[in-house]
């Protein structure tokens, strides 16, 4: 009887025991890092929000999350870039701390810490993505077909149908009046909000598995990307009058 009512017990425990460890986050952080009071200031605010706490530890203690030279960046500041770097995978207090650490919430609390008044932190410097050649020799029937197929829900690239697309987005032909519009078809795969949702086979990397498209992806070959480019080549570009004017 007494081992019956003991494993009931334990059976109710247990469960709490596994909530506890998810909602207890064990940090490392270099002691660079740490003197300079960030830690300090983000943690207990995250807690706060999340109720999951996270305690520093040394490097030797099996942190679940290292801050240091290696993951993910995700600030920049006392002369280097910070990442982390997820050691336990699938911990959802972990997740939490990481998702928290790459939100807007997350980053202004970052940036606003300034203890002498003077931020100390900064966003990462995004690098610079370089936009491939594409000389216009594609296939410009497939080039048609594929703006229509992969960018037609977002962009009218027909005139002649004048069909599709939404109102915030410019049309094709809008955008070949650009001056710039060869740089922006070509690599319009690294321009905002493109990277959120768009994947060009062996060019660009697959989406992180907490940050997954939030639409239905667009997949591209690069042979489409340059059929839409010879096609786009060929548009007359919009009369729209005075010169543009564009940020």
């Amino acid at each position: 009887m007494r081992i019956c009512v003991w494993l009931m017990i334990l059976g109710l425990l247990l469960p709490l025991r596994a909530g506890a460890e998810e909602r207890l986050v064990r940090v490392h952080v270099p002691d660079r890092l740490e003197q300079t009071g960030l830690m300090r200031h983000i943690l207990p605010r995250f807690s706060l929000k999340t109720q999951v706490r996270v305690e520093v530890v040394g490097a030797g203690d099996a942190p679940d999350l290292i801050f240091g030279s290696e993951g993910r960046a995700v600030f920049r500041g006392i002369g280097e870039v910070w990442h982390i770097k997820v050691v336990s995978e699938g911990h959802a207090g972990t997740g939490r701390l990481v998702k928290w650490l790459r939100s807007d919430v997350g980053q202004r609390t970052v940036f606003g810490f300034a203890p002498e008044g003077a931020a100390m932190f900064s966003a990462p410097e995004v690098a610079v993505v370089e936009a491939v050649a594409v000389a216009p020799s594609g296939d410009v029937a497939l080039g048609l077909r594929a703006s229509r197929a992969k960018c037609g829900r977002c962009h009218v690239v027909a005139r002649q149908s004048g069909l599709g697309g939404i109102g915030s987005t410019p049309s094709f032909a809008v955008l070949r009046s650009l001056p710039d519009w060869e740089g922006r078809f070509a690599a319009f795969y690294a321009l905002n909000p493109h990277p959120a949702f768009t994947q060009i086979e062996d060019v660009t990397e697959p989406f992180a598995e907490e940050r997954p498209s939030p639409i239905a992806p667009v997949v591209m070959t690069m042979e489409e990307v340059e059929a839409i480019m010879a096609y786009v080549t060929g548009m007359t570009p919009a009369n729209l009058g005075k010169p543009l004017e564009h940020q």
